[in-house]
């Protein structure tokens, strides 16, 4: 099942909990406006090459939109859509006034030059200048973008529109981003995962973890989740995977990777298959890459007691029911990787009161954040005798249509 069919499917199961009228749910269903773009570049080499854009719009009854841009090989409607609309509820479930979008070019990264990107950004840019905005739509990165590429899109926008630093959040400290943006996301999912564990009397340092992705999420809650104590057994990347049952040396891998050397060829612990480390022994898989890693192919084999979703939709919906079935927990994506939209939401906010918060603020302030989330949803776990995953699903859709109807938007 694909991202956007699966979401369609836990916002359905959440409408009819809440009980939401037909033509409410419907409304709440169909993004607000779809972008698709052409953008086309010369080369390096003094060809043409044309990539095609997307911007996905979905909810903003709550407050402007807001959603990164992607830039890879497989971005396409369908995936955006998903990822919009799990925007809007991830939002809503944070408690912040924002609704949901997002974006992507389809291209490889890894096969343009830093001036191929840039000028590709710049064109994307100039054909979606109108329709995004301080108080409209804010975009941010996600997977193959970050702080240089938020840098592009405001100077670009800017041309159009005056200085405007708070247009996109994940900037440059120097263009008026935030303190603690960049591990935001990865902080984010060990602060959930702290309240998760302790849910269950138990806390960091007594478990055993396993990582899959160690981009920035990934390093960020391996080094995180190392400090506090706890023994990341195995993590893996595009390059290969490595295992360490004593628990690997995070700051010595940091360190390797940083140097370019490749995650399999780290000497402090042992190679091993990337399909395995799904399935091997742990008590928190954190799954930090692509979307649908866990199906009904691996999902019998997870021997993980806990899954935190930081990666968005890494569990498609044969896995869930395979997994809930096992007594497996799992912390949904809309909350487990909501930190990074919350210091978004913190950087727009200093952005348009022009006062930089100090990085313990940042820090302090998304503790809280995710905390009280974490409360919530396990309130409306009570109020519905649901999952965790339903429990935020129920959470952010019941926000997003109590504010539509107090709007008077309804169908």
């Amino acid at each position: 099942m694909n991202a956007l069919a699966a979401t369609n499917r836990n916002f359905r199961h959440a409408a009819r909990i809440l009980g939401l009228d037909s033509k409410l749910e419907k409304s709440l269903l169909i993004p607000f406006r779809e972008i698709k773009v052409e953008c086309t570049i010369p080369k390096d080499d003094g060809t043409l090459a044309s990539y095609v854009g997307f911007r996905v719009q979905h909810d903003n009854a709550r407050g402007p939109m807001k959603g990164g841009i992607r830039y890879h090989p497989e971005v396409d409607p369908d995936e955006v859509n998903a990822l919009a609309q799990l925007m809007t509820w991830k939002t809503a479930v944070a408690n912040i006034p924002y609704g949901g979008a997002k974006g992507g070019i389809g291209c490889s990264p890894r096969d343009l030059s830093m001036s191929e990107l840039e000028r590709l950004t710049r064109v994307f840019t100039q054909k979606i200048h109108d329709l995004i905005g301080i108080h409209t739509d804010v975009p941010a990165p996600d997977m193959g973008t970050n702080a240089q590429t938020m840098a592009w899109i405001l100077d670009e926008y800017s041309k159009f529109h005056g200085h405007s630093p708070a247009v996109v959040t994940g900037k440059p400290i120097d263009l008026g981003g935030s303190l603690g943006r960049e591990a935001a996301t990865g902080r984010g999912v060990v602060f959930a995962t702290e309240a998760l564990l302790a849910e269950y009397g138990k806390s960091i340092p007594e478990m055993r973890f396993v990582i899959q992705g160690f981009g920035n999420v990934g390093s960020w809650a391996a080094k995180l989740i190392h400090e506090r104590g706890g023994k990341v057994v195995a993590v893996s990347d595009i390059t290969g995977a490595v295992k360490n049952p004593n628990g690997l040396d995070i700051p010595d891998l940091v360190k390797h990777i940083d140097g370019r050397g490749r995650l399999k060829d780290f000497q402090g612990g042992d190679a091993m298959d990337m399909n395995e480390l799904l399935v091997h022994d742990c008590d928190v898989l954190i799954p930090c890459a692509l979307g649908g890693v866990l199906n009904r192919e691996n999902a019998a084999d997870v021997k993980a007691k806990f899954i935190v979703e930081a990666a968005n939709h890494p569990t498609d919906p044969d896995a869930d029911e395979i997994l809930s079935k096992k007594g497996v927990i799992i912390l949904p994506d809309i909350y487990a990787n909501s930190g990074g939209v919350t210091v978004s939401y913190f950087e727009w906010v200093q952005n348009i009161q022009g006062f930089l918060w100090e990085e313990e603020k940042v820090n302090n302030e998304l503790q809280r954040y995710m905390t009280r989330a974490f409360r919530d949803i396990k309130g409306m776990c009570k109020t519905h005798e649901c999952n965790l995953r339903m429990g935020a699903f129920t959470l952010g859709v019941n926000r997003v249509a109590r504010a539509t109807l107090l709007r008077g938007w309804e169908a």
